[in-house]
């Protein structure tokens, strides 16, 4: 911690493990390759940058990484940023960049503006299904295949949803699209997982965030623009040009980073034994209690956000009479507090372990959670009381997604595609189910507060579960 003498015991001070050089590959002469199912996966010294609460050493070397998890020499952390964020920032954009579209597609297919919605809908759906499904491959097959192929998937769904000549046709090439584009947040996960640990994955956890954030803020106007002046199809062109440039950018730029051994010793068996293999993986994943309680922290706070982005536009237009303009406004900089969190969170992470972050940021988002109900049931402040209590509640997620993710797969090196599929597919799946619950409860001011207090408490419960929960080893189904 800030201001601390060094701790006396030389192990708490070398706890964060950094990017490692290449160790001796397996297959190397005079170096065996280990069997997965004989090799443990490591809970101590590799996850204990992450889990443990003492603030990362600026000096002490690094841990050595056993056996069955070696990681490649990182590439250079500013592309790989780029490339990743733009992999996962792909899935949002394809929803932002067409949303304007929707009254122009419900004219020009003959569709009700209920019905047009579903174009929306089978994406979600086709991401989560995509994701449970990628996860396993990557594990098994390597990091770059299943991504190259999923973005190949978009970019042809992409360009024949642009020539799609009925409303049917155009939902189940969307659903393509979303099972192809859920690759990139799935691979970029385990990718970081790979080849960082401890701070260091927090820190580029909260990088990609940035890129993630800042693109969908300026899609639906770039969407909304493209579509006044070329049409909606246009929109599905340009998806299309970004699946291929990302497919060309992932087959020239990304490494292969999946450690050596890895792979299952039933590697080269048919799709039945892949089938088996990655339900055992998922089996013992969700057994692990520590491992669960983590991986439903980006789902809780994704529930914030999305509570938010579907009732504020009501409730500020609607309720406190903006206007367009300063709703849009308003949305930006509340973008704004979205990324700066995440920035803060990179910041704090060279001096604070991601757990501590983690006891520091949950509880912090609950009590704002508590406050802006306050501000809504009372009235404390009008709208400036409401507006300063939510922008303060939406950055504080930024200190918990980041670090609850790098904690979720820090024990989990061998099967962190399976683990990252399960961390997005909560993320995505518990964020939309608990979000959509305020339009249940009516959908105004009060119950966006209410669903957003009841997320933070069961982030609370979640984290207790986590740090009370004895790590598990789980390596690889074979």
């Amino acid at each position: 911690m800030p201001g601390s003498s060094p701790s006396p015991d030389p192990t708490a001070a070398d706890r964060e493990v950094r990017p490692c050089p290449p160790p001796q590959r397996a297959g190397a002469p005079g170096a065996p390759r280990p069997r997965a199912d004989e090799v443990p996966e490591p809970a101590t010294a590799v996850a204990d940058a992450a889990t443990a609460d003492v603030a990362p050493s600026a000096a002490g070397p690094a841990v050595p990484e056993p056996l069955g998890d070696q990681r490649p020499a990182p590439p250079r952390t500013f592309g790989l940023v780029v490339l990743l964020g733009s992999m996962a920032a792909l899935g949002a954009i394809n929803t932002d960049l067409y949303l304007p579209s929707l009254p122009q597609v419900a004219d020009d297919l003959g569709a009700t503006a209920s019905a047009t919605q579903l174009t929306i809908t089978v994406v979600l759906v086709g991401m989560a299904l995509g994701q449970v499904v990628v996860g396993p491959l990557s594990d098994r097959y390597g990091r770059r295949p299943p991504v190259a192929v999923g973005f190949a998937v978009f970019a042809v769904a992409s360009l024949l949803c642009s020539v799609a000549p009925s409303l049917p046709l155009l939902v189940g090439l969307r659903f393509l699209q979303g099972l192809g584009v859920a690759a990139g947040a799935v691979t970029g996960m385990a990718v970081v997982r790979d080849l960082f640990t401890g701070a260091a994955a927090a820190r580029l956890m909260s990088r990609l965030v940035l890129v993630i954030g800042v693109a969908p803020l300026f899609a639906p106007t770039v969407g909304g623009a493209l579509a006044g002046v070329a049409g909606w199809r246009a929109v599905f062109v340009v998806l299309a040009v970004a699946g291929v440039v990302l497919l060309l950018a992932v087959r020239r730029r990304l490494p292969e980073t999946r450690p050596d051994g890895a792979a299952s010793p039933g590697a080269g068996r048919g799709v039945r034994h892949t089938l088996g293999q990655a339900l055992r993986t998922y089996a013992r994943l969700l057994r692990d209690r520590r491992f669960v309680g983590f991986a439903l922290l980006p789902g809780l706070a994704m529930s914030v956000i999305v509570c938010y982005v579907s009732v504020s536009p009501f409730v500020l237009q609607e309720v406190h009479g903006l206007s367009t303009a300063q709703f849009s406004l308003l949305f930006a900089v509340n973008g704004v507090a979205l990324v700066g969190g995440t920035q803060l969170n990179a910041a704090l992470v060279g001096r604070y372990a991601p757990l501590t972050l983690l006891r520091v940021g949950v509880p912090t988002t609950a009590v704002l959670a508590l406050v802006l109900l306050v501000v809504v049931l009372t009235g404390a402040g009008g709208l400036a009381g409401l507006l300063v209590a939510l922008w303060f509640l939406l950055g504080s997620g930024g200190l918990i997604s980041p670090n609850a993710v790098t904690c979720a797969l820090a024990e989990h090196g061998r099967t962190a595609g399976s683990a990252a599929a399960l961390v997005t597919a909560a993320q995505f799946g518990l964020g939309g189910a608990v979000g959509s619950v305020a339009g249940l409860l009516g959908g105004d001011e009060r119950a966006m507060a209410v669903v957003m207090v009841g997320a933070a408490l069961a982030a609370c419960c979640s984290l207790l579960v986590a740090v009370r929960a004895r790590p598990v080893a789980v390596a690889p189904a074979g």
